[in-house]
């Protein structure tokens, strides 16, 4: 299986790029993974959200495959421990045969459309996180799994 974390728009601060980059290359150890920045969509600022959500999502949906299997980061999704989300990854890859593609949406979320070919909603937290920051925390908690799979002393009880 290989896991695909989509973005939309570019990560801007360099603290945040920095700490990015060093999660990628520590998580290449563990499983096949690829983090594609999709380009915010253009000439939006005239748009409602809803319109803005949609055009993101647009953009998302077309570089999901057919054979993905999506995850959406949502504030109304599932909440995990870092512990059972290792669990629930563990279980996908023995599932997902091709990509695993987890989305962190726009800044109004998504649409209905892509809701609807979501396969599953994951919380990261009630609190709410910048899209950029979101970006980090998810990585060090994929990071955080696959130790806890490999029973690295990464995490602690």
């Amino acid at each position: 299986m290989k896991l695909v974390l989509l973005a939309i728009g570019k990560t801007n601060e360099k603290y945040l790029i920095e700490a990015i980059e060093d999660y990628q290359k520590r998580l290449c150890h563990y499983l096949p993974f690829q983090f594609e920045i999709i380009p915010e969509p253009k000439n939006t600022k005239n748009l409602s959200f809803q319109l803005q959500k949609e055009k993101s999502s647009e953009l998302i949906l077309k570089f999901v495959q057919e054979s993905d299997e999506v995850i959406l980061l949502d504030d109304k999704g599932k909440s995990f421990t870092s512990v059972s989300f290792a669990n629930y990854l563990a279980k996908k890859m023995t599932v997902v045969s091709k990509r695993l593609v987890v989305v962190i949406g726009g800044p109004y979320g998504f649409s209905d459309e892509l809701y609807q070919r979501a396969n599953d909603k994951i919380s990261l937290s009630s609190m709410t996180f910048s899209h950029q920051m979101v970006r980090l925390i998810f990585l060090e908690q994929l990071y955080r799994a696959m130790t806890i799979l490999k029973g690295e002393p990464y995490h602690h009880e």
